[in-house]
């Protein structure tokens, strides 16, 4: 990933292609190969919520709380983003970010040292894979390489819910 390459790996929630969030060039390959505009923004996952006033210009108050409390997988949107590359952000500048709780995610994050794009592993338009048995072979032969953890587990993942945070404390709710 280092070097701008493309993984393909579970998280916390469905299996996503990744890629180093700070990669112009990273960020770019997994749009084709998702076959997918480059104006919908993708999300970061990242180890720790620390980190987050480095990739956000303010976090409001209000982000702590929700992470905190969060008792299953919660993305993020935060106005402001900063420090990622910028062909991953929404054209009003947000970004969205979960903070994985999962063992594997976590360690992947945190041995990385930055951001993550965590996209599902479709081509854009196709239904997400709820399990690596339902990963199509164009998204598996586009990536640099394959996580052969959780290749096995056939239980239905979901995707995270998703917040986003507004000016004067405003949240809306997405999915």
């Amino acid at each position: 990933m280092a070097a701008g390459g493309l993984i393909l790996y579970p998280t916390d929630t469905i299996w996503g292609i990744g890629c180093d969030a700070t990669n112009e060039e990273a960020v770019r390959k997994v749009y084709a190969l998702k076959r997918r505009s480059d104006h919908k923004a993708m999300l970061l996952l990242m180890d720790s919520s620390a980190k987050l006033n480095y990739y956000v210009q303010e976090v409001p108050d209000v982000a702590w709380d929700l992470i905190e409390l969060a008792d299953s997988p919660l993305t993020v949107i935060y106005s402001g983003a900063r420090n990622v590359a910028p062909n991953l952000l929404a054209e009003d500048g947000s970004v969205g970010i979960r903070i994985t709780q999962e063992e594997f995610s976590h360690k992947l994050c945190e041995r990385f040292r930055k951001p993550l794009v965590s996209t599902s592993a479709n081509v854009s338009g196709a239904p997400s894979p709820a399990n690596f048995s339902e990963i199509s072979e164009t998204i598996k032969s586009g990536v640099d390489y394959i996580v052969r953890y959780r290749q096995e587990d056939l239980s239905k993942a979901a995707p995270s819910h998703i917040i986003k945070l507004g000016a004067g404390g405003l949240v809306k709710i997405i999915r």
